[in-house]
Formats: structure tokens, sequence, C-alpha cells
């Protein structure tokens, strides 16, 4: 995610407050399931305690939508298919607002009832450990976004021609039942109605549209592992731009009039920067790759969306590098806790760094000690990136920029050749899956065959600005 160039930067204006976490504890899994035969209500994040679900794990998200622009109207079935990780005489899905009509599970009605942003599920049957099952849920109503801890809002964000969708961190259960923790990723289908005349935008393959009787229907496919934060369904009144590059990647571009002209010029580098980023990073990790740009103008951010990021408007040229970055860190290898978003955006950040220096601007050394140089009270050294604290820090210019700071003190540390050999390994061999912190550091060790347990520790966890390196 990066705050919009062109807008207030809402995600690096949080409140500072910062909880005490012990190291130890940032660096563990999140916590455990509930034992018994009734499903969590959150996966155990700290931050974010009832995101996600205990007790299954979805295989595949399967979305029929139908929006009504003009009424902001959604009528929806979601059906997901699952495992249960133990036996579950009920379960939760997360889903917030919306009314829904009837659950059943494999088939069979289901009794349910809602509890805040839990959708509880009581099967007539219970499920055995180990037992795939296929729940389906029919609702609908007026999706609106969450309010962040920060203040923001993420999640179906009404547009004046449609919707803006982002859901990072906790909006996908503005629009979809879904088991909505990065700990639990899945592929999906979509198929999206709008009015005739708007495009629908999701993730992976556009597998066709047809219009009919005043509406069109697209089918979208991601066939890799999505975290349910990383689910677009945008629409507006979108220009499309499709091609295939040379690698065999589809791309599929859908741009807001408003901002054609001043997309044009940086989309275009579009295949330029994957080409880039997958000599440094290893293959990219997906079929599809694009950009949704829309004219949102109250929204203030971009997120990485898998395969296709979505742009509040225009974006520049660095914008579109971190973004695409996300495509390895991030959307292919996925945080396990909110407490580890350092991995997400240091990186991002780290690689607008390393493209400049490549194409002849600053040097990754002079955009470091540009932020150094500031003083101690500034808002960078606000709390260590490694422990934010909270969910209202997540965002903040620490993550970000002292994030990619610590990058830069391990490519100090350990050379050239292991530190790019060690980020190609992080990518490649976590691809398609997770990664903690605690990971990532020893896969640094272990190939630069360096202890670099205090490095980590004074620009990952240290509170303040560290002495000079």
């Amino acid at each position: 995610m990066t705050p919009s160039r062109r807008q207030p930067a809402r995600r690096r204006t949080a409140v500072l407050a910062t909880v005490p976490v012990a190291v130890a504890a940032l660096l563990g899994a999140a916590g455990p399931t509930a034992p018994g035969t009734t499903g969590a209500p959150g996966a155990g994040d700290p931050y974010f305690p009832l995101s996600g679900n205990g007790g299954y794990d979805v295989r595949h998200y399967d979305l029929t939508l139908r929006y009504d622009t003009s009424a902001r109207r959604l009528d929806a079935t979601a059906v997901l298919t699952a495992r249960a990780t133990q036996r579950l005489s009920r379960f939760d899905l997360d889903l917030k607002g919306l009314t829904v009509t009837a659950v059943t599970v494999d088939r069979t009605k289901a009794a349910f009832r809602r509890d805040g942003q839990e959708l509880v599920v009581t099967p007539r049957h219970a499920l055995r450990a180990g037992q795939d099952f296929r729940v389906t849920v029919a609702y609908h109503g007026t999706p609106k976004p969450v309010t962040d801890p920060d203040g923001s809002a993420d999640g179906w964000i009404p547009t004046d021609d449609g919707a803006f969708v982002a859901g990072e961190p906790q909006g996908a259960m503005t629009w979809f039942p879904a088991n909505a923790h990065p700990k639990d990723k899945a592929s999906y289908d979509f198929t999206i109605t709008v009015p005739e005349g708007r495009t629908a935008v999701a993730n992976g393959v556009l597998l066709g549209q047809r219009t009919t009787g005043g509406k069109t229907t697209f089918r979208w496919r991601q066939t890799q592992p999505m975290a349910a934060y990383l689910a677009t369904a945008s629409i507006g009144k979108f220009r499309v731009e499709r091609y295939t590059t040379p690698d065999g990647i589809q791309v599929y571009n859908a741009v807001d009039a408003r901002e054609a002209r001043a997309a044009a010029p940086v989309l275009k580098k579009l295949p330029s920067v994957l080409e880039w980023e997958s000599k440094l990073f290893g293959p990219y990790p997906f079929r599809a790759a694009g950009a949704i740009v829309d004219h949102a103008p109250d929204v203030g951010y971009a997120l990485e969306t898998q395969t296709r990021p979505v742009y509040d408007s225009a974006p520049d040229l660095g914008t579109l590098v971190h973004e695409s970055a996300h495509q390895w860190f991030g959307d292919s290898v996925t945080l396990t806790a909110w407490k580890d978003i350092w991995l997400n955006e240091g990186f991002a950040t780290y690689a607008e760094w390393l493209y400049e220096e490549q194409h002849g601007g600053r040097s990754a050394q002079q955009a470091f000690d540009s932020l150094y140089s500031r003083p101690a009270s500034d808002e960078l050294w606000a709390y260590p990136p490694g422990d934010p604290g909270s969910g209202a820090n997540i965002f903040g210019t620490p993550v970000y920029a002292r994030g990619a700071m610590a990058l830069h003190e391990l490519r100090r540390a350990v050379g050239d050749r292991d530190f790019f050999r060690t980020l190609r390994a992080w990518a490649t061999g976590h691809r398609g899956g997770h990664g903690t912190t605690a990971q990532f550091v020893r896969l640094a060790e272990k190939t630069s065959g360096k202890r670099l347990d205090g490095l980590f520790r004074t620009w990952l966890y240290t509170p303040g600005k560290p002495d000079r390196p």
C-alpha cells in the first residue's frame, strides 16, 4: 500500500500510540485455534482479534455479485469450499453489515446468527476433523467501508460511478463472508454483474464477459493462493487496455477517463518494471498483471490487490514500482501476523529506492542518509517497524521508511551479492505461501554466514533513533 501522492497521507498520519509487545512474541506465530468443537471467532492476531476464524481452512471462494450502481445495492451469493482442521459443531465467518438470507453447509440448511462482524454458522451435523465441506451464503444490502484504527476507510468504498474495493487490513468482510486473516489463502472465482457501460474488475484472468438486458457480467479467476484482503471487485466507467507481455503475462488495465491522460505514461512502463523486478526477485509469481486506476479523491491511498493493484488516482512511477513489488512481497509471500507488516511495506519501499538507484536517480545510500538526517523527534522514529504496537500504526512512516532503512543496513552489512541473493531466495522460497520476520532473519544469516541478530534488533525492535551506522 502507498498513500496517494495527490491526497493527504492518511495512512502516514495515524495516531502514534504504541502498546509494548515483547520481541519474542512478535517473532512467534499467531495464537492457536481454540480447542473443542467450536471454531474460534478470530485467528489470534493481537492487532485485529476478530479477523479470521479458527477451526477450518478455506480452499476456494466462488463469489457471484450483482451490483446496482445507482441504488448502491449488492445482491450476492458466496460459496466457500473449506476443510475442517478440528471437529466443528459451529464456526464463524467474517461479514460486517449486509443481510444474510440463507446459509447451507453441504447443501443442507444450516442455522446462523449475527454477532457483530461474525456470522456464526451451526451446521445440522457436526463436521469431522479433516472433512471437506462447502458453505453457501446468500446475502444482500448496501456495503459500506470499515474505519480502520488509523482513521482511514477500507473495504467496499462507493464512488460516483461504482466502487473502489480495497480490503487491507480488514475490509474484505464488507462485501463477502470470509476467513479474513492473511494466514488463510485460497483461490477465487468472481462472477460480477453491473449495469451496461460499467466495467467490473477483479483479480487474476478475465474468463469472459457478456452483455444482455442492459447488464454486463464479468467472470474472473485467480488460481494462485490469495489472502482475502487482496481481493477486489472494483467497478466504474473504465477505459480498458489488454495485452500479453513477451513473458506470457496477461495485462488488463482499467482506467477512469478522468485519470487516463496522467496515467498513460506511467502504465506504459509496467512491463519494463515487472521485467526489472523479476530479474531481482525471481519470476513474476502470477499469470496476470495490470492496474485499476479509479477516480476516488476521498480514498487517499493505493493498494496492491493481487495481480492488479488499485489506485485512487493516476499513480506516479514510484507508486507503480511499489505496488508492483508487493506482488512478490506481501501478495505471493504473505505475512502471518499484522505485526510483520514491514515485510510488505519496507520491502516495497526499498524496491523504490533500488529502482531509482538503477535508473539514473539518487542511490539507496542517499535515500537512507536523507532519512537518517531527520531529528530524533521526527515521526520516523516514533516506534520501531518490527513492533508497531497496534493496528493504528501498521501503515505509518516507520514501517515503510525505517523498514526500508533496515534492509539497507542489511545490504551494507552483508554486501550486494548476499543481499540480493537473500531477497531472491525469500521471494522464491516462500512463493505462494507465508513468511515471518524470524524466518527472514534466519535466511539472511544462512545466506551471508554472518550473525545478524544485533542489526535486526536495532533497526526493527529498538525504540528511538538508532546510533549512526
